[in-house]
């Protein structure tokens, strides 16, 4: 039985799979027994948003996340408070933004390309999972993701992909991929992954 929360991290580089992943790990469990906390809503700023040599914004640096609020967050949550965050909605003008509030729970999930990176969120973390997939794989993801859900122009997708992306990466998110307690192959599919993984927290609760 558990008697504080169990948090689990799960990384990957952009377009690897988290969020299919999580999406089939979420609904293993019910609402009271998971929380799931991601990283995506502590981005800072637009303003705030470092600027590569060209003058476009990069969205892929560790300096665009608030991780110490994210950290005191996961802190909070695993005491047994509620918390409340700003949804982030992707520099969309046309969206409002909700105030997203977290309830704590038995699992909580904490979801980010840089959960790893950063130390004072990585000791929190009692499982780490790392979803992985080849290059090439994720580039077509990421193509279609963005084409499809957020309108971004192809050259812009690729410009990106081979000046943010891949850089961070390689530096900001594969060496800890030796540091994982599991490491899900997504390259086709990760479903005995995740039934292992699912089995895992099951058997925490």
């Amino acid at each position: 039985m558990i008697t504080k929360p169990f948090i689990v991290g799960i990384t990957g580089g952009s377009a690897s799979g988290k969020t299919s992943f999580l999406k089939g790990l979420l609904d293993a469990f019910s609402e009271d027994e998971v929380c799931l906390i991601s990283q995506d809503n502590y981005y800072r700023p637009l303003s705030e948003i470092p600027l590569d040599p060209n003058g476009i914004e990069n969205f892929d640096l560790p300096e665009t996340i608030d991780h110490h609020r994210y950290a005191q967050h996961i802190e909070q949550l695993r005491a047994g408070h509620f918390v409340e965050q700003l949804e982030y909605t992707f520099n969309n003008p046309a969206a409002t933004p909700q105030i997203i509030t977290l309830k704590p729970a038995p699992i909580i999930v904490v979801e980010g390309i840089f959960v790893f990176h950063f130390k004072e969120i990585a000791d929190q973390l009692d499982l780490k999972v790392f979803v992985a997939a080849k290059n090439k794989i994720k580039l077509d993801r990421r193509i279609r993701r963005d084409t499809e859900e957020r309108g971004y122009d192809l050259e812009l997708i690729k410009y990106q992909w081979e000046n943010h992306v891949r850089p961070s990466y390689q530096k900001y998110i594969k060496p800890y991929k030796a540091e994982a307690d599991v490491v899900i192959p997504n390259n086709q599919h990760y479903q005995k992954g995740l039934d292992v993984v699912i089995g895992y927290l099951k058997s925490k609760l």
